[in-house]
């Protein structure tokens, strides 16, 4: 039997001094999402932000194909393609800035016009992202993430300001994603309907 692509031993993590969780531990493989639930406080962008190594962890380990993703960090953040809470993009950029500068720093080609197309934002290409709604500065993230060719996606509440047509976007993107061989783990307070999701409930 295949080793899973991600697995987690023994997490624990702190956040003001305070513990967050502790002993948490999964396993992800291909193909595979892991939806991250519980209340407010419950940890979850926290743990999504110790798995990119953005706050270390107490204990615990992560293993990326066997192998522990603290021994090269620089290397596991290339695995990675990381939506937040906030959109993270520049408003003086336009929709097609935003993505094509986010492929160059990860130095990947990217194929901009097939994220574009994926979120319906070809007619807002060339706009800057100063210029739009909040359901639409969210699609340009989400673009961004499916731009990165990046195998594991990490999705801190990806449906928020996304109507009903904009949902089905991410959710066809995400199939597509995991169809593929990719995984990912999100955040979330609402319930995202793909083959191979899983549960966790982080209790407050």
């Amino acid at each position: 039997m295949a080793s899973p692509a991600l697995e987690v031993t023994g997490l624990a993590c702190r956040r003001g001094g305070r513990p967050v969780f502790a002993g948490l531990s999964f396993a992800l493989e291909s193909g595979g999402l892991l939806a991250l639930t519980g209340r407010n406080g419950s940890g979850k962008t926290t743990l999504l932000r110790a798995l990119a190594l953005l706050v270390p962890a107490e204990a615990g380990a992560i293993h990326w194909q066997g192998e522990d993703v603290r021994s090269d960090a620089d290397r596991w953040r290339g695995q990675i393609a990381w939506l937040g809470h906030l959109d993270g993009l520049k408003g003086d950029f336009t929709v097609r800035e935003n993505i094509d500068v986010a492929n160059r720093l990860r130095g990947v080609a990217g194929d901009t016009d097939a994220a574009l197309a994926a979120f319906d934002l070809a007619p807002l290409a060339s706009r800057p992202v100063r210029t739009l709604s909040a359901g639409q500065r969210r699609r340009t993230a989400l673009a961004r993430v499916a731009a990165a060719q990046a195998p594991f996606w990490l999705l801190d509440e990806p449906l928020n300001a996304l109507d009903a047509p904009s949902q089905k976007m991410l959710l066809a993107a995400l199939e597509a994603h995991l169809a593929s061989g990719g995984l990912a783990v999100a955040a979330t307070h609402a319930t995202i309907k793909v083959r191979g999701a899983t549960t966790l409930e982080l209790a407050a």
